[in-house]
């Protein structure tokens, strides 16, 4: 029975699942291998690059110094000029015309704050934000990293009219800020780390807010009924059970259009959006593991049925796809689905076509200018670490909030200073802010230096300040054997 139940083991032929599993490990049928190989060499790299945590940091950098550097070239001209090229859209007869910087900063960052409103939304529903509790700490901190940069700001701009300004040094650049963190190491603890991502959420929302209600152009009514409309039909769209996300592309499309008519800047359309965005599972993860495995069984049996044909895979297949995209939440998939897009390309080509200022056409030597200047860099620079660290400890003194547990005072000192980090969302507000070509200029210089100082100042000060979880851990371990020595 022992020999020859093994020949008939040996001899058998393999199951279809083992067979699938052979054939998985092997490329796709029409593959020419050494052309296989070629782009994975190439693609290999760059997979590595994106795992890093500051890689969208690094790649926004590099924008901005290529912006800079073609800016300040001899093809300046090609620069701006490329910015202005016209894009035209038509349906009949028709047409919308902007220009592609509009585009960019109007249509493509729509996206970016799309994921905004879904990062809010998820917060809001299990995240930092969900308690009062949990989010008093970082709302506090981040109250203070907004209300004294816009005060600084204010005090060397008082009476002028650059005075509008104030928010351009309010806000914080995520991307860079978690970055600079990651450059840091195993000396950021994770709550630290979360308390910054929260921190800069909030500060994500008072930016939105100013944007909002003070750099919006009057208020059009018919366009917030458009807008309304639109939102209506997302409601609508949830209502009736519709899960398929570019169905509510047409709706979304609405509220943008009825925003940009109302005269409010029509990237809060992608916040509403995502603020509106569901942050439950339908099927969840039990759910999943039912459909899945219903749908598997199905795919099995319809596999090993000698009349099957492809066609006949494809309903099982579709039921575990639907299985799989209904298992987290929407707001969860969507997010992690365009997070790749927003971080290397949408905010990237926004760095690229909002960072080149020509530094010989500048004058700072007006007191406009300088006060502008002054202002912007400063906020980041001190504004930012004086009113997360004052406002905080208050709070925390008062009684109003706690620090979590391996966070003291020293950690947010260099969360203060990551979160004067403004460039993307600076930029932003002062493309929105000033509308004289020399103010911008001159605004978006101090973005740019007074980031750059903050970010190089947060290095230096996490470096000095925080230990290395090991010698932490050695410090510990010291301490557990002079208590066990005393015992």
């Amino acid at each position: 029975m022992g020999p020859a139940s093994m020949d008939d083991h040996s001899t058998r032929e393999p199951s279809w699942v083992e067979r699938g599993r052979h054939r998985s490990d092997r490329p796709p049928p029409e593959t020419w291998e050494p052309a296989r190989r070629a782009v994975l060499a190439l693609v290999r790299p760059l997979e590595s690059f994106l795992k890093i945590q500051a890689s969208s940091g690094i790649l926004l950098m590099i924008a901005a110094v290529v912006a800079m550097a073609w800016a300040n070239s001899p093809w300046s001209e090609s620069y701006h000029h490329l910015w202005h090229t016209p894009i035209q859209v038509g349906f009949g007869d028709y047409r919308f015309q902007q220009s592609l910087h509009f585009v960019i900063n109007d249509v493509l960052m729509v996206v970016f704050f799309f994921v905004v409103g879904l990062e809010i939304r998820r917060e809001m529903h299990e995240g930092e934000l969900s308690e009062l509790k949990r989010a008093a700490l970082p709302v506090a901190a981040a109250i203070g990293g907004m209300l004294v940069p816009a005060a600084i700001y204010a005090a060397f701009n008082y009476g002028s009219p650059t005075s509008h300004g104030w928010g351009v040094p309010m806000a914080t650049d995520i991307a860079f800020a978690v970055g600079v963190l990651a450059l840091l190491g195993p000396r950021v603890p994770a709550a630290l780390r979360v308390l910054l991502l929260a921190l800069a959420i909030i500060d994500d929302i008072g930016a939105i807010l100013v944007i909002a209600l003070f750099y919006s152009s009057g208020v059009e009514w018919t366009g917030l009924v458009t807008a309304a409309v639109g939102w209506l039909g997302v409601i609508v769209l949830q209502r009736v059970g519709t899960r398929r996300p570019v169905i509510y592309v047409v709706p979304g499309f609405v509220v943008w259009v009825g925003i940009l008519a109302a005269g409010v800047h029509p990237t809060i359309a992608g916040v509403i959006i995502g603020l509106l965005t569901p942050a439950r599972p339908w099927f969840g993860e039990e759910g999943f593991l039912v459909r899945a495995r219903d749908a598997i069984e199905d795919f099995e049996s319809h596999a090993k049925s000698p009349h099957a044909n492809s066609h006949h895979l494809l309903e099982p297949l579709s039921r575990l796809d639907e299985a799989r995209r209904e298992a987290v939440a929407p707001v969860v998939r969507l997010e992690s689905a365009l997070n790749p897009w927003v971080a290397y390309g949408i905010m990237p080509l926004f760095a690229l076509a909002n960072a080149g200022v020509t530094v010989t056409a500048v004058d700072v030597s007006g007191a406009a200018s300088a006060s502008i200047a002054f202002g912007v860099a400063l906020g980041l620079i001190l504004g930012k670490p004086l009113g997360i660290v004052l406002v905080s400890m208050l709070a925390v003194r008062l009684g109003l909030c706690a620090l979590p547990r391996g966070v003291d005072a020293k950690g947010f000192v260099v969360v203060g200073c990551v979160a004067g980090i403004g460039f993307t969302m600076a930029l932003f507000i002062a493309q929105l802010a000033f509308r004289n070509p020399l103010y911008l200029s001159v605004a978006k210089i101090s973005v740019l230096v007074g980031s750059l100082i903050a970010g190089v100042l947060g290095l230096v000060v996490g470096l000095v300040l925080l230990k290395s979880r090991a010698t932490v851990g050695v410090a510990l371990s010291a301490d557990d054997a002079e208590r066990s020595t005393d015992l």
